[in-house]
């Protein structure tokens, strides 16, 4: 049996990384890098047939505003001849659109909305 001297060889061991000693470049580079999606506005426009009352209901259930917000868009897109319901991904916003025009056209209303870039985006 060979006699233990108590000397050991550490060499390479400063080359071992310990939790507390992982370089911070390393822990950096495997993270990935979120970036915000663009974004879309929804623009309600004005028609000749549609009631009042429905394009505020569309816009409380659809776009989630207060009865007085809703009714400050409604006006707006009547006078104004549009206005803009929400700013979303652009996944919700073609949502949004699908879900007005099913809307619109299951009460026989031919109300519409488009969707464009988000100019401050």
């Amino acid at each position: 049996m060979e006699e233990f001297t108590g000397a050991f060889n550490i060499r390479g061991m400063s080359e071992i990384l310990t939790p507390d000693r992982v370089r911070k470049h390393e822990v950096e580079a495997d993270e990935p890098q979120l970036q915000r999606p663009p974004m879309f506005r929804i623009i309600m426009l004005n028609d000749d047939y549609t009631p009042m009352e429905f394009v505020v209901d569309i816009l409380i259930s659809l776009f989630h505003k207060s009865q007085e917000i809703a009714a400050q868009l409604m006006l707006q897109v009547h006078k104004q001849g549009s206005a803009v319901c929400g700013v979303y991904p652009r996944d919700i916003a073609e949502t949004k659109l699908q879900q007005v025009e099913n809307a619109s056209r299951n009460e026989g209303h031919p109300l519409r909305c488009v969707m464009e870039k988000d100019p401050g985006d």
